[in-house]
């Protein structure tokens, strides 16, 4: 796995359904390495920290090879790296293959899986579709979410290092489809 962007995102007022949200999900490449701390991304805009940010929620992984799919689902909208709120666009990223409790080395930064991504209704505002995290949950692209162990800078083109896979822990395809069927 190989970061193709680094993403972040400011505060944006969004109206949906006649009711404002306040969100960071509009996301957008920048040309230098991001800061993973132990709670988000710095300079990246994380509004209800009920859902996003945190120590098991402090960056967000997407997979590049995702977007093809997505593109024919909405072939009006203009993609870019960023679309889906991560702040890692990665290349190669599959949900089936990614244990939870997994270790990567990440540029100067030490992460590990935690869990994957439960959409909510910012992800209809973004797409324009109220049918948006319904179609989202018929898949197992979800994503992936880390703890960061080790704080660091990480840029365009780092890889992941595995450190430590555990023995016996669950795909995050497999927490997602569990999650889903509750």
């Amino acid at each position: 796995m190989k970061i193709v962007s680094v993403n972040i995102g400011e505060k944006k007022a969004l109206k949906w359904n006649g009711k404002i949200y306040y969100s960071g999900i509009y996301k957008y490449p920048v040309d230098k390495p991001i800061f993973l701390d132990f709670e988000d991304v710095k300079n990246d805009r994380v509004i209800d920290r009920r859902y996003h940010g945190g120590f098991e929620k402090a960056v967000y992984a997407y997979g590049e090879n995702h977007y093809d799919y997505w593109q024919s689902v909405y072939p009006h909208i203009n993609f870019h790296y960023g679309i889906f709120g991560e702040n890692l666009t990665v290349q190669e990223l599959w949900e089936e293959e990614i244990l939870v409790g997994s270790i990567y080395r990440l540029g100067k930064a030490l992460i590990q899986v935690t869990k994957p991504r439960q959409p909510c209704v910012k992800l209809n505002i973004r797409f324009n579709d109220d049918q948006m995290v319904k179609r989202f949950w018929k898949t197992s692209k979800s994503g992936v979410y880390f703890k960061v162990i080790e704080p660091g800078e990480v840029a365009k083109d780092d890889t992941f290092e595995l450190i430590e896979k555990p023995s016996n822990a669950p795909s995050i395809a497999a927490v997602f489809e569990q999650k889903k069927n509750r």
